[in-house]
């Protein structure tokens, strides 16, 4: 799975997705490395407050760009083509899984990297700090903040699965929530026997990928991933979670509560 190539039926959406991911490991980068950016931020909202009465205020001034492509990132045209790869009939979520590998490897590198960047951000207190009063000041000026959320990947991913599933009526919902639902169980029983894994950072992503799959099938599905008709297991998705170092999962822990 891990080391998966497209085949020719999956090649077009594999590079469409493809683009999407070329930039994510420079973002991470970028997120990890940020040191603050408090007098800029204060120059810019003062810009912003003189721009706002002048009717020609703007979001995109912000000093640490890479901190806005919540809502650029995704491409929803190319994630709707995935979504619908993995779900489309006459296969099952298990057939699909095992006929497109390397869709199914895409997805889940988005599923990683939409936890990585969230999770960094939350842990850097500079970007908490920063984000804090600019907030407070777009507030004031009534500019829409949708780009300053607490897990503004997730929230832009959530919202793109969710308009996939309402946009495509004639799609059962099952498809959908199947496929969710199989990748978490696959990654469990993956997690079941953590000695398989060859490294850390193996590890680390099969975790966000389940975490990211819960999140997703809770979004979508008509009574969440937490209710007792779920086909997810809740209680062994977290106790495997909790066998791994608290350092390690808080974040992706603190993601289900939330």
């Amino acid at each position: 799975f891990l080391d998966a190539q497209p085949t020719d039926r999956e090649r077009v959406v594999w590079n469409q997705i493809s683009a999407v991911l070329q930039d994510s490991e420079s973002m991470l980068a970028d997120l990890q490395a940020y040191k603050g950016a408090g007098q800029e931020i204060r120059d810019v909202c003062l810009l912003m407050t003189v721009l706002w009465k002048q009717n020609q205020a703007k979001l995109d001034v912000f000093p640490a760009p890479f901190l806005f492509c919540a809502s650029d990132f995704y491409s929803e045209k190319a994630l709707q083509s995935l979504l619908e790869s993995l779900t489309c009939p006459p296969y099952t979520p298990t057939q699909h899984l095992e006929r497109e590998q390397a869709l199914a490897k895409e997805f889940a590198e988005i599923l990683h990297f939409t936890l990585r960047f969230d999770e960094l951000k939350m842990r850097n207190p500079a970007i908490q700090n920063d984000f804090s009063y600019y907030r407070r000041t777009i507030s004031r000026n009534r500019i829409n903040n949708m780009h300053v959320k607490a897990t503004p990947m997730l929230k832009t991913l959530s919202n793109a699965t969710t308009h996939f599933v309402s946009e495509n009526k004639t799609l059962p919902i099952e498809n959908t929530t199947d496929c969710l639902s199989t990748m978490a169980s696959v990654c469990k029983v993956m997690l079941e026997t953590p000695s398989r894994f060859t490294s850390e950072e193996t590890l680390m992503f099969c975790m966000r990928v389940m975490v990211g799959v819960i999140i997703l099938y809770d979004h979508v599905h008509p009574v969440g991933a937490f209710s007792k008709t779920s086909k997810i297991d809740m209680k062994g998705c977290i106790k495997v979670l909790k066998e791994q170092p608290p350092d390690s999962v808080e974040g992706l822990l603190n993601a289900l509560r939330y």
